[in-house]
C-alpha cells in the first residue's frame, strides 16, 4: 500500500510538472504571438506614416505644373511693370523738354521788342530783346519744334523740341494790329500710345497799356 501511495503521488507531481511546464510554454507562445502581432502592427503604422509623408509622381508633376503657372504668372506681371515704368519715363522726358520749350518761348515773347501778329498758327516770329529776329516753327511732317534765326538763313535750324503731334500760336494783336498784346501757346506731345496736352500764355511787356 506504501508504495502505491508512493507511486500515486510521484505521478500527481509529474502531472503538476507537467501542466505547469505546459501552461509555461502557452504563456510564452501567446507573448511571442502578441509580440509579433504587435511588431506586425508597427510596421504597418510605419508604413502608413510614409505613405502619408511622401509624394506620389502624379502630386510632384501637378505641384510642377502649378508653380510653373504661378512663375508665369509672375514673370509676366513683372514683365509689364517694367515696360510701363520705361514708357513713364520717357513721356516725363518729352513733357520735361516740351515744358523748358515754353518756358524758353513765353521768357522770349515777354521781353520781344516785337512780335509778328499775322504770322501762321504754327508759327511765331519775333525780335529779341537783344534785336535778333527769330521765329519758332513747328513742322507737322516730323513732329518737331524748330527754332529759325532769320538773320542767318545758312545755318541748321536748331531742333528745340521732338514728339511735337500738335502745337499752335494764339496771337492777340494791339489795336492798330502791328504787333501783339499777347500769345497763348498750346503743345501736344506723345510717346507710344501716351500723350499730354502742355499750355502757356505770354504778355508782352511793352505793349502793356497802362
Amino acid at each position: 500500500m506504501r508504495h502505491t501511495k508512493l507511486v500515486l503521488a510521484k505521478a500527481g507531481q509529474a502531472g503538476a510538472r507537467y501542466n505547469t511546464r505546459n501552461m509555461n510554454c502557452q504563456l510564452r507562445a501567446k507573448s511571442r504571438l502578441s509580440c509579433f502581432r504587435s511588431h506586425l502592427q508597427l510596421r504597418e503604422g510605419r508604413r502608413k506614416k510614409a505613405k502619408e509623408c511622401g509624394f506620389t509622381i502624379v502630386e510632384l508633376l501637378l505641384a510642377l505644373t502649378i508653380a510653373s503657372i504661378l512663375l508665369a504668372a509672375v514673370a509676366t506681371a513683372f514683365n509689364a511693370s517694367i515696360i510701363n515704368y520705361q514708357e513713364n519715363e520717357n513721356l516725363f522726358k518729352v513733357i520735361n523738354n516740351a515744358r523748358q520749350s515754353l518756358f524758353r518761348i513765353t521768357s522770349q515773347l515777354r521781353t520781344a521788342d516785337a512780335v509778328e501778329p499775322n504770322s501762321p498758327a504754327n508759327e511765331c516770329t519775333l525780335i529779341t530783346a537783344g534785336g535778333d529776329a527769330i521765329t519758332y516753327q513747328y513742322n507737322n511732317g516730323d513732329n518737331k519744334l524748330y527754332l529759325i534765326t532769320n538773320d542767318d538763313l545758312t545755318d541748321p535750324d536748331y531742333v528745340l523740341c521732338d514728339n511735337v503731334t500738335a502745337m499752335t500760336f494764339t496771337k492777340t494783336p494791339t489795336d492798330d494790329g502791328t504787333d501783339c498784346k499777347s500769345v497763348q501757346i498750346s503743345i501736344t506731345v506723345a510717346h507710344g500710345s501716351m500723350q499730354r496736352k502742355i499750355s502757356a500764355a505770354a504778355v508782352i511787356r511793352r505793349n502793356l497799356s497802362w
